[in-house]
């Protein structure tokens, strides 16, 4: 008997032309530790000789594979090594320097975004992360295809509440900086708990200090799959809607690990992770959201949406996990507003706020994701929703992040406009009361007890 059959060549096809399946990334994982100089200078020369060598061909060899399969790959994308581990003695403005020098290497490489401007601080600062941290707003903000964050707490180190209202000033000042443009710079911008080493997807890619020389990971998409996979079942019960989705989650990802390892040999790297996340686009059809619907709730955001959700995720990782070498990055799926036409609509008819968003992060993957807020809400208020979200993820043991947009001189009721893959975004409405004094008190709020597994 054949390994591949003539309907599972078809049934691709299908997943590919109708319902919007593609590889969302290949993601270059490169390690820069060896660098390093105590020269700002030298140190940039290496950054962007070490880069451009290694990934000189990654934007030929996804164009090759999407060719020869007809799998679409949407992006090709550099995570090195967090900045603020080789910035060593740079000031504010020499890290800056190396913003610039990254962003370069990008564009020369033609690649959508590099990420990895990078500081992990969640027990504390050193002065390389400080430095790296303060330079978030000009390095951001004068640069198109960086991407930045900041790990403010893990499961085993508490919440950093110093770093959560650091972040919550820096992000007003993105904001600001980047107002005639959408106040753009900020959606290249996440804090996280628990911010893994080997994500693949954007603002948070990093390649960490336990990772390869170089590696590929790469990052798949199909919530039209999906969603499509759900209609053609019917009025099953839930078990059978779940056993759907897990066999879905299979065939989608034996697709991202063909082209892992593909990519992996014909740029002599190391095969990494498949990361299984579903993340949507702003395509009519390629939406979380309309999974949820597709379940059976009227709107993204009635009472059950968190459940439903909990059973997508459960099952995209039971069924991926079964299909990959290697599973890692993010793994689950992702409720970006601006990026889900789903979403959008839902916030839209006033079916979905920012409290449900934040019960659902507490289920599936990141977190608070490309949220825009009003321009004028204050620096504590943003502080607080971080505070709230990254607590999610340390109580819980899981990855959580937020990347939220004030919109500067928009109100409720307006969008931001970005378009291409990273949508639009209805202005949401925020709890004004204040979390100023609680912000203020700084420290770090203890790790929880379960943490202690030794």
């Amino acid at each position: 008997m054949p390994l591949i059959n003539s309907n599972d060549i078809l049934e691709t096809i299908n997943m590919i032309h109708e319902d919007n399946l593609d590889i969302r990334t290949i993601t270059m994982g490169i390690s820069l530790f060896d660098c390093v100089s105590d020269d700002t200078e030298r140190l940039c020369t290496r950054i962007y000789d070490k880069i451009t060598r290694r990934a000189e061909h990654l934007v030929a060899v996804g164009q090759s594979i999407e060719k020869k399969y007809g799998i679409p790959v949407i992006n090709k994308r550099i995570a090195i090594t967090p900045v603020s581990y080789i910035g060593g003695t740079c000031d504010a403005d020499g890290f800056v320097r190396i913003a610039h020098t990254l962003d370069r290497a990008a564009a020369d490489l033609g690649v959508n975004f590099i990420g990895g401007y990078t500081a992990l601080v969640q027990k504390g600062e050193t002065a390389g992360a400080t430095n790296l941290i303060d330079s978030i707003p000009e390095a951001l903000s004068t640069t198109r295809c960086l991407c930045g964050s900041v790990n403010v707490a893990s499961t085993k180190a508490g919440i950093n509440m110093y770093a959560i209202a650091k972040m919550g000033k820096i992000i007003k000042d993105l904001a600001y900086r980047t107002r005639d443009d959408e106040s753009f710079a900020c959606s290249k911008l996440v804090v996280f708990a628990n911010a893994p080493e080997d994500n693949p997807f954007m603002a948070g890619a990093f390649c960490g200090a336990g990772e390869p020389d170089n590696v590929i990971n790469v990052g798949i998409s199909g919530p039209g799959v999906v969603a499509s996979a759900i209609k053609r079942a019917g009025d099953c019960d839930l078990a059978q809607l779940a056993e759907t989705v897990k066999r879905t989650a299979f065939k989608i990802t034996r697709v991202g690990q063909l082209v892992a390892a593909e990519a992996a040999d014909a740029l002599d790297s190391t095969l990494g992770i498949v990361d299984l996340s579903l993340a949507p686009t702003p395509a009519v059809g390629d939406s979380v959201a309309y999974i949820l619907e597709e379940m059976g709730l009227e709107s993204c955001g009635a009472h059950g949406t968190t459940a439903a959700l909990a059973l997508l995720n459960d099952a995209v990782k039971k069924g991926g996990v079964m299909a990959a070498q290697h599973v890692g990055g993010l793994s689950g799926s992702f409720i970006p507003v601006s990026e889900d036409a789903g979403m959008i609509a839902a916030v839209e008819r006033g079916a979905l706020s920012i409290e449900k968003l934040e019960a659902m992060t507490a289920v599936c993957s990141v977190g608070l994701d490309m949220i825009a807020i009003p321009g004028d809400t204050d620096e504590s208020i943003i502080s607080g929703i971080i505070a709230d979200e990254i607590a999610i993820g340390v109580a819980n043991t899981k990855t959580t992040a937020v990347r939220v947009i004030p919109a500067y001189g928009k109100k409720v009721g307006e969008s931001l406009e970005f378009g291409g893959l990273f949508g639009r975004a209805p202005i949401m409405r925020v709890n004004t009361y204040s979390p100023a004094k609680f912000i203020k008190r700084g420290g770090r709020i203890p790790a929880p007890i379960h943490s202690l597994k030794n």
